[in-house]
Order: structure tokens, then sequence, then C-alpha cells
């Protein structure tokens, strides 16, 4: 199956290459160092090295606790990340400047991902969330490098994904050294579809801190701006439209922020201003375009009441644990099922409010609007929630221990 897989990828890469390209025009990191998706790199390949790959922005932020914990711990270690998308390699560069190494992931085909590994030579592997690529992991347990599958989560969705191509996942499932889920759902469907030596750590996104300059100069912001604000967050496309449509409140400021930086032209036509040319809106608009990247924190600091977009249709919502733990009340939409255990929780704290569509969240958000206590309320509820659930880190850390102990003893495969 993974034959057929891999001739399958091979008769798409020219499709592939071109859409590389194609995005390249409105997010140009996506035509920069194109030889390391083949393989090819001139990165610095220091020995030991950590290797952990972060898909996107969402994996590259929750991979911050960890990435810190191992830097801090394993001192010997360098830590090389690889991603796949335009905005997560710029966010790894925001995050961690140089202090670790950042390549392209290469292309999920046998002779790339060998050159990758040949290259670099990492002691660890590290897989945030659910980035499974079946040629990588077959590769990595041909060059006996463990694999760690990091704050684990597949929703009952994806389960059913995988089950359609067991022959596929399983084998991938099953050649991971190391799972940490994020709940016991999550573990038991990675376990009944064939991954092993599964563990529930806790979801790692709880551990990472807001950015305190950030979140102090969203409030001063919204100080300046001196009526409410209701954000629109990580926002997909078709939510705009419904959303700012039923928004019958006159005095508040929206805030949309959309999740790709590929959208921000396309939602600025339906905005007054926007981040990136007016530090401040009008005091007549009623739209205002956040338009930068890297910049949630100020964002959250700045609302009064957040809407989590992504989950007003089926695609599974975004990270709301960042808004809880800045302290926004938040509301989100009937489809968050790829946060469905931080959704319950947060729901269960009385920190979220969950809707069936757009127009009663915009009814929702008038509401908290209306109710200053009910939002200190959601505001205290959100950040004790992600207090109380902190230390995901470091049971991702000892498992990460106990993996480089195994290898180091068994260090003696002559691919190496």
């Amino acid at each position: 199956m993974r034959a057929l897989y891999t001739a399958v990828l091979r008769l798409a890469l020219p499709l592939v290459l071109v859409r590389l390209w194609w995005r390249g025009g409105a997010e140009p990191l996506y035509r920069e160092h194109i030889a390391e998706r083949f393989g090819h790199y001139r990165q610095d390949r220091l020995e030991p090295l950590i290797w952990i790959h972060a898909v996107s922005v969402g994996e590259a932020r929750a991979a911050e606790p960890l990435v810190r914990a191992l830097s801090a711990e394993l001192t010997d270690h360098r830590i090389l990340m690889t991603c796949t998308t335009a905005a997560g390699r710029a966010t790894l560069k925001q995050l961690y400047g140089e202090s670790v190494l950042i390549a392209w992931l290469p292309y999920d085909l046998p002779a790339t991902v060998r050159r990758f590994l040949e290259y670099f030579r990492p002691h660890l592997a590290i897989v945030m969330e659910t980035e499974l690529w079946p040629n990588v992991l077959a590769q990595c347990q041909r060059y006996a490098v463990p694999v760690l599958l990091a704050n684990a989560r597949l929703s009952e969705k994806s389960a059913r994904g995988y089950r359609r191509w067991q022959r596929l996942s399983r084998p991938a499932l099953g050649s991971l050294a190391a799972v940490c889920a994020q709940s016991a759902a999550d573990a038991e469907r990675l376990r009944a579809l064939g991954a092993a030596h599964v563990e529930v750590t806790g979801n790692l996104k709880f551990d990472v801190t807001p950015d305190a300059d950030q979140l102090a100069a969203g409030r001063a912001w919204r100080a300046e701006v001196a009526r409410p604000v209701v954000l629109l967050a990580s926002t997909r496309e078709g939510e705009e439209e419904p959303l700012l449509a039923a928004a019958s409140f006159n005095e508040a400021l929206i805030v949309v922020v959309p999740r790709h930086a590929r959208r921000f032209d396309d939602v600025a036509k339906r905005a007054q201003s926007r981040r990136s040319r007016s530090r401040l809106p009008a005091a007549g608009d009623r739209v205002f375009l956040g338009d930068t990247m890297g910049e949630m924190a100020f964002y959250y600091g700045a609302c009064d009441v957040a809407v989590i977009g992504g989950s007003f249709a089926p695609l599974g919502g975004q990270n709301l644990i960042e808004a809880l733990a800045a302290g926004a009340p938040v509301i989100v939409g009937p489809h968050m099922y790829n946060f469905a255990e931080a959704t319950r929780l947060a729901l269960r704290a009385g920190a979220a409010a969950q809707v069936a569509d757009a127009a009663a969240a915009m009814r929702r958000a008038a509401d908290l609007l209306a109710n200053e206590a009910e939002r200190r309320y959601m505001s205290a509820a959100g950040r004790a929630l992600c207090a109380a659930h902190r230390g995901a880190t470091a049971r991702h850390v000892a498992a990460c221990r106990r993996l480089l102990e195994f290898e180091d003893g068994a260090r003696t495969t002559p691919e190496r």
C-alpha cells in the first residue's frame, strides 16, 4: 500500500510544485529554500540533534514549552525544527530566532527522507499532534530514529479517515516509539488504530504562557480605542461574512484576525481600517482588520469578547486555550472537534460558551458586552482552567528522556 501511495505522490509532485510557487505569490517564503523539500540542506548539522516537526503556526506555538524545556534540560543536544507552511516557518523564526535550526520538512518520498536523515542524523524525532507521513515514519524506523508523537490528538472524524486507509495508517502508527496523547479519548482512538506505548500526558497548549508585553500592549490599545471590542479570532474562509452580518451592536469595534495571511487583502474589503496601516481605527470604523502575524496575545489582550474561528464551518475549530490563558471570555461555534477536550473543559468551567451558528455567536457576544460581571467570571475561570491543567511539558520531557536513553543503548545499527 505504501508503494502505491509513493507512486501517486510522485505523479502528483509537478502539481504540488506549481501550487507551491503559486502560493509563493502571496507568501514569498514558499519560494525560498525549495531544495530543502527534496532533502538537500546547507544547514549546520551539529550532533547530537533532536528533531521536532511542527507543520504550521498552531503546532509551532504548541511546541514552545517543550522546545524551551528540552533546550534547558538537554544542553548537550541541539534542536532542529521543521515545518511545512510559510506561516509556520515565520513563526518558528519569530519564536526561536537562532537558538534552533529551522528547515522545511522534505516531501514524503523515500529518497528525499533518506537524504534528510543521513544529513542531520537526529537521535530523536518528535512529531507534533497528527502530522503522520508514511515514508517519513518508515525511513525513521529503517535508520533506528525513535519517533515520539507529541501532544497527540485524534478526533472521531479523523479516526474514521484513518480506518478507511488502515493498510497505510496502521503500520505508520505502529512504528511510533511513543505517543503522548492529550486526553484519554485521544489515546483510546490511537490505540485502536495500531499505536502502541500510548500515555495520556495532557495538552502542551495549557503550558504556553501568553506574551506579557503583547497582552499589556493590547490592553493599552483597547483603552485608547475607548469602546468595547469583539474579536473574531483565526477566522477561516466563509466565516467573516455571516459573523459581520449578524452583528447588531453599534458601539463596539469588531476586530477580525484571519487564520491565514494570504486572506488578509480579501478580508480587508470588509474592513474600514487595518493594523498594518493604521495604529488605531477611526472613531466611526466598525471593522478593523488584524493583518499582522504573531500578535494573537495582543489581540486577546485588546478584546472584551473573543469569538473563535474555524468553528462555524466543519473545520474543527482553532485553539481556544490561548484566549483562555489571556483572560478573554470565549465563544465557539458548533465545530470544535479538533479541540474537543479543551472545549469540554472550558464549557464545564464556565470560561466559554458554545453556540449553534454565527448569528447566535454575535447575539451571545452582545449579551456579554452588556454584562461585565459575567465577563469577569469567564475571564477568571479561563485563567484558572489553564493553571489547573499545566504540567504536560514535564511528562513529555520524561518520555523524551526514556527514548534517548534507550536509543543511546541501541546505537549500534550499521545505517547510523
